[in-house]
């Protein structure tokens, strides 16, 4: 059984940083998808950044590109995303999602995929 849980989550004020950590179990071998992301009350559920599980290149969401970083830690088996520079529309709850993937010729996961598993989430919270 898969289970992915979020760690990582908190308030900062406008400026600083965080570090989200998501540690997955149970999850075949083989390449997937791998991506944050947030979820504010009352809309939807936006990928913030996404990464593919071989030698993948990230990709990120306007809004973050530049302050964002995705990463997989392999020896952990976690999924990492350092936010910094952050700023109050970054607030919102922080999900992780993973999902079976095939894409050797790419190397990207589009922000727009839909994904079988996901975890509970993270709070951040960015005050001005």
């Amino acid at each position: 059984q898969v289970h992915l849980e979020e760690s990582g989550g908190g308030s900062v004020q406008a400026g600083g940083s965080l570090r989200l950590s998501c540690a997955a179990s149970g999850l075949t071998s083989g390449t997937r998808c791998m991506a944050w992301f947030r979820q504010v009350p009352g809309e939807g559920r936006e990928a913030v950044a996404t990464l593919y599980s071989d030698r993948g290149r990230p990709v990120y969401a306007a809004a973050v590109r530049g302050r964002f970083t995705i990463s997989l830690n392999n020896a952990k088996n976690t999924l990492d995303l350092e936010m910094n520079s952050l700023l109050p529309e970054d607030t919102g709850t922080y999900i992780c999602a993973a999902d079976p993937a095939d894409l050797s010729w790419a190397r990207e996961c589009p922000l727009m995929r839909n994904y079988d598993y996901w975890g509970q989430g993270t709070q951040v919270t960015v005050s001005s």
